[in-house]
């Protein structure tokens, strides 16, 4: 099950740069390619707002 943004994300891009699959970019709020997400929860931890959620 890969992750999702919710509104919450304030687009600070601390998600994107600690991924390791690249599978974030930019938008509003940040996307997450749920093809290429491999749910390691990275992006979760480094949100400062917890935007990043399982999908």
């Amino acid at each position: 099950m890969a992750y999702k943004i919710t509104e919450d994300c304030i687009g600070c891009g601390a998600c994107a740069g600690g991924c390791p699959v690249e599978a974030i970019s930019e938008g509003s709020p940040y996307v997450i390619d749920a093809d290429k997400c491999i749910d390691c929860g990275a992006c979760a931890g480094d949100c400062p707002v917890g935007a990043p959620v399982e999908a």
